[in-house]
């Protein structure tokens, strides 16, 4: 059985990184396959010779992994099923449906699930329509911002279990394609969304979004409605209060209102595992009602029923705990961390039900089969991989430990009261000291190839946080949560108090200069050589040489960031939606040209995107950051990077009085001649010009910084958002080879009003990179211009089907081109 477990897991991880799900014919196949394996390895079971045996292995796992590839595949074929037809993206259609989330409130309107239950009106009634969607509901204010036509004036307040008919707009789940990046596509289908979209406004007469019904009474909604009304107690006896959102997470899964500030000081200390509703905390409320409901059960409920003669202690404190668990996890909103917590305790549960004698190890790899055959995405989450490997490595340095425990404990029963009192007080601590020991080394080499980096402050940090949280903070929240007023202010605002303590002493661990270890995103062979230094340094007392393990750390420790040769440049140009951010490397030197779009006050691509690639390449300082021009598009994440990265030198066409140029170290206008050269590759500005400067009347896209960058015989040219006089100008001033590219950053993200005939004749690139958003307002490309590349043989690459290009100009010349969603290949992606 365990050999069929490893092997089903396996193969659903594998099926995770196929680029196509496989067809019905080869899923028969496979099915057929396995039941021949698994037919040899039931024949063989009772031989001992050791050829056969390891023929026996080799068939449970042969079951296992084609088990795993079928099931998954089948799922994943059920769920891709229920997308959005293509036909009906950016269409608008009138729908009934219900509330089917805790809608989540922002300053500019709220997002909120949408169940589907009937379509009014559509473009074509015979297209197919999912079942649950995500859709935004902006105010009028948000719409002006976006440039979107007929927002909603107000938005009214939702809650779940509300039936609205609404006019919405549609597109496919669609994530910015990065490396290191989160992968949102993946999130949608794993939460089962197959269409995103917004609540047409409903300032036109013929658009009503109307409220149907208050309520639909179903178990589903009355779950959603009371997690509702429990976080808007929460809200309302903590109004204002900075860790609102923390409690809020605590109770009800909610983490939306916990601020960005936050969750960096909870990254910086190790602790986020503590707001995800997850084992640590369904274990406490099971842990601590299947207690108190045995001590009541034992004595019968201070009854003469004798109930523990209808059914043993035991059994019903197993009962109890299952029954809280699962109540806990639904109040959580049944969360994918609190499915795979719910599932290890039902496994745990039915050991102790049937009283099985059952092998620790045994139970761990029966709930790891029922959390991937219920969730098989879930091989692809960093939790799944920490929750896990944390208790796998706890049995692993435990082991052999027991027996000693055992009769240590029995050489002082014999002591008073007092003494066996301090005596059990002295082993929690130090068995609560090892296993925070184990947990960090044994957890380090999964935590540095997932994050990159790893907080040492972490160990000392949750020897605190946990019992202040778990012991504290959670039960005053959730009983908080259910007594009378004035009772649940009181305890509410205790727990925020204790909350609030706490993290003044997070914040100032966090500040520590050495609090994080950031390193480059290691190979696997690194990997696999901590990884078995940690099994050795934790092996069990007896083992030879275990000091050896400290060796297998070295590669790990001296990992360095990777760079091109001298001569050679590396281009990257992320994924950041409508809008541009390009990575230029060479040998000793980075450049990033421009930084992408903001969302919000506290979010954009600076942080969300760039900050992220940098830190898992081990890049901490830039040498120059290059804003084109003013426009959010361009210049939304600049702030964001040069918090979060040392930047020494900014280089734009902004104006004295701009945040970006007052944030800046070193500041220089960016102008037509200015050339510098980095390991054997030139660099020259050929726009904007001083009198484009002196000439007010030039908007903001007329001032773009145009770079060329030169590597031996090839060229790469960043044009910003200049539109046809600028190009003309760089054809009339400029000789042809000195405006000739090998690759051109395509000039406003291929409008219109750009990218002419005689600029891309002169410039006569072989690869063009546009760079736009999904289904962008603006209609980027432009057909006209998509197709007079095309006429010109060039090579075009687009981040909204290509996502992230990668391309690397060796110092012979060579051009390397690697679009993200092409070597990265998933079957999920545009479905």
């Amino acid at each position: 059985m365990r050999r069929f477990i490893f092997g089903f897991v396996a193969g659903i991880g594998y099926l995770q990184t196929c680029a196509i799900l496989p067809s019905f014919f080869l899923c028969s196949a496979m099915c057929l396959s396995a039941g021949i394996a698994a037919w040899l390895g039931f024949l063989c079971r009772r031989v001992q010779h050791s050829r056969v045996r390891l023929m026996t292995t080799g068939c449970w796992l042969v079951t296992g992994v084609l088990t795993g590839i079928v099931w998954a595949s089948g799922i994943a074929a059920v769920s891709l099923a229920d997308s959005l037809d293509k036909a009906l993206e950016g269409r608008d259609m009138t729908v009934i449906g219900v509330v089917d989330s805790l809608p989540d409130r922002f300053a500019t309107g709220t997002r909120f699930v949408l169940r589907i239950e009937r379509v009014l009106q559509a473009p074509c009634c015979l297209r197919h329509i999912p079942t649950r969607i995500n859709l935004s509901w902006y105010t009028g204010l948000a719409f002006a911002q976006r440039a979107r036509p007929e927002p909603s004036q107000t938005v009214p307040i939702l809650q779940p279990g509300e039936r609205w008919q609404l006019t919405v707009r549609l597109k496919r789940p669609h994530s910015n394609a990065n490396p290191m990046g989160f992968d949102a596509e993946l999130r949608a289908l794993e939460q089962g969304i197959r269409a995103i979209g917004y609540v047409r406004g409903d300032t036109r007469s013929d658009i009503k979004n109307v409220r149907l019904a208050s309520f639909v009474v179903t178990p589903h909604n009355m779950i959603g409605r009371l997690r509702a009304v429990l976080r808007d107690r929460i809200h309302a006896a903590l109004p204002g209060k900075s860790y609102a959102g923390v409690i809020a997470a605590l109770v009800v899964g909610d983490q939306k209102a916990i601020t960005p500030q936050s969750w960096d000081v909870f990254r910086k200390t190790g602790i986020s595992h503590l707001v995800a509703i997850s084992g640590l905390h369904i274990t406490l409320v099971a842990g601590t009602l299947a207690s108190l409901f045995g001590a009541l059960w034992r004595r019968s409920w201070f009854t003469k029923a004798q109930l523990p003669l209808l059914l043993p202690v035991k059994k019903a404190s197993v009962l109890a705990a299952v029954i809280a668990a699962w109540g806990y996890v639904l109040l959580a909103g049944f969360g994918v961390p609190a499915q795979r917590a719910l599932y290890m305790l039902m496994v745990i549960g039915c050991a102790k039900w049937y009283a099985r004698l059952t092998p620790v190890s045994y139970v761990l790899l029966l709930a790891l089969f029922v959390v991937v055959a219920c969730d098989p995405w879930a091989v692809l989450s960093a939790g799944f991989w920490l929750s896990f490997g944390a208790v796998a490595i706890i049995m692993y340095a435990s082991s052999g430990r027991n027996q000693h425990a055992i009769s240590d404990r029995d050489a002082h029963k014999d002591q008073p009261r007092y003494v066996q009192i301090v005596y059990r007080l002295c082993r929690n601590m130090k068995e609560g000291s090892r296993t925070q020991y184990v947990v960090t080394l044994g957890l380090l080499p999964l935590t540095i190839i997932l994050f990159g980096q790893y907080s040492l402050i972490g160990p000392i940090a949750n020897a605190v946080a946990i019992p202040v949280v778990t012991l504290v903070v959670a039960p005053l929240s959730l009983i908080g949560c259910i007594l009378p007023q004035p009772l649940s202010t009181l305890l509410l605002l205790a727990a925020h108090s204790a909350l609030a303590w706490l993290s003044l002493l997070l914040q100032w661990l966090s500040d520590l200069p050495f609090a994080v270890w950031t390193t480059p995103i290691p190979h696997w062979w690194m990997f696999i050589f901590a990884s078995v230094g940690m099994l050795l340094l934790l092996a069990p007392k007896g083992w030879p040489l275990r000091w050896l393990g400290c060796f297998g750390w070295l590669p790990l420790l001296l990992n360095t960031a990777t760079s091109p040769k001298d001569h050679a440049v590396w281009l990257t140009a992320f994924d950041v939606g409508q809008g541009m951010s390009l990575l230029i490397e060479t040998a000793h030197h980075r450049l990033l040209y421009d930084t992408g779009p903001s969302y919000s006050e506290d979010m954009d691509t600076g942080k969300r995107i760039v900050l992220p690639y940098l830190a898992a390449r081990g890049i901490d300082a830039l040498d120059t950051l290059v804003v084109s021009h003013s426009d959010d598009d361009h210049a939304g994440g600049a702030l964001s990077v040069m918090n979060g990265v040392s930047v020494r030198q900014v280089m734009s066409s902004l104006g004295q009085h701009h945040a970006i140029v007052r944030a800046a170290r070193s500041h220089q206008h960016c102008e037509r001649g200015q050339h510098w050269m980095w390991d054997g590759v030139q660099f020259m500005f050929l726009h904007p010009t001083d009198a484009v400067y002196r000439n007010p009347k030039i908007k903001p896209n007329g001032r773009s910084c145009v770079l060329r960058i030169t590597a031996g015989n090839r060229a790469i040219l960043l044009a910003g958002d200049i539109e046809a006089p600028q190009e003309k100008a760089l054809v009339s001033r400029e000789y042809p080879q000195d405006l000739h590219a090998d690759i051109l950053l395509v000039p406003h993200h291929g409008s219109g009003t750009s990218s002419t005939e005689v600029f891309l004749s002169t410039v006569h690139p072989s690869i063009a990179l546009f760079q736009m958003g999904y289904l962008n307002r603006f209609h980027h490309p432009k057909p006209v211009v998509w197709e007079r590349y095309a006429e010109y043989g060039v090579m075009r690459l687009r981040s909204d089907t290509d996502g992230a290009v990668s391309i690397a100009i060796g110092a012979n010349g060579h051009i390397d081109v690697a679009p993200y969603r092409t070597t990265h290949a998933r079957y999920w992606y545009g479905r």
